[in-house]
């Protein structure tokens, strides 16, 4: 059985990634165009919250994804920081824009869905408040990326970021649990399923999470591929310089 350290080889895992990527790639298109066309034009209005309750089909999917990709870039900036692995450090760059955008995503989409149901875009609630900061997060860990001209320095800061960074991707995730007050409702999924929204929305909303993930990995494995390859130019640049 192959070791898992044998894809922090780069040819290794280019070779990987070209075969799995089209796969992945083409299942984040089916499961997002299913997930979403079956959210959005067949299922009901809610009885309180009417259509903005189909706003759920792209903010759940969108926050966790935006949460979980700071946690996959802690994993793979902790493998740099013990390992020295280039290609866990290049795949923490890699997923640093896409869950940006995520979180984006999230923060917009939560104010078109609050703004109805609170009566406000926007509130210091202890949810919103740390996942705003864990958006500015993001903006430093791709800004100190950009600004610092040796990888191997810049993957040690980074990673360094990344961990306190953590901290605040925790909190977006549990902060209705540490705090009661504040607007934001609790979990739409749960392990306990009374808390679960009603099936009629819990299914579609599954098929788009799969949609999500499946769409956060094929971008992250795209991007880590682009960062392979702008890597070997660079080394490639700096010998004939040095030539």
């Amino acid at each position: 059985m192959a070791s898992i350290w044998e894809y922090a080889n780069p040819r290794k895992f280019m070779a990987t990634s070209d075969r799995v990527l089209p796969w992945v790639a083409w299942g984040a298109g089916v499961a997002l165009a299913v997930g979403l066309v079956w959210g959005f034009f067949f299922t009901p209005d809610d009885y309180r919250q009417g259509s903005t309750v189909k706003i759920i089909y792209l903010h759940v999917p969108a926050a966790l994804i935006a949460i979980n990709a700071w946690l996959m870039m802690l994993v793979a900036s902790l493998i740099w920081l013990v390992r020295r692995h280039h290609v866990s450090a290049l795949a923490a760059r890699a997923a640093a824009p896409v869950g940006a955008m995520m979180t984006v995503i999230a923060l917009v989409t939560g104010a078109i869905w609050g703004q109805p149901m609170w009566g406000t875009w926007w509130a210091w609630d202890p949810r919103l408040t740390s996942f705003l900061i864990l958006f500015l997060f993001y903006l430093g860990y791709m800004a100190l990326w950009a600004a610092i001209e040796s990888d191997d320095a810049a993957a040690d800061l980074t990673s360094v970021l990344c961990l306190v960074g953590s901290v605040f991707a925790l909190l977006s995730r549990y902060a209705v649990l540490f705090w009661n007050q504040g607007l934001h409702q609790g979990a739409s999924l749960s392990l306990d399923k009374e808390e679960n929204v009603a099936d009629v929305f819990y299914f579609p909303l599954l098929v788009c999470i799969a949609g999500f993930v499946l769409l956060f990995v094929a971008l992250v494995l795209l991007g880590t591929r682009t960062e392979i390859r702008a890597r070997r130019m660079r080394a490639l640049l700096a010998r004939e310089r040095m030539a």
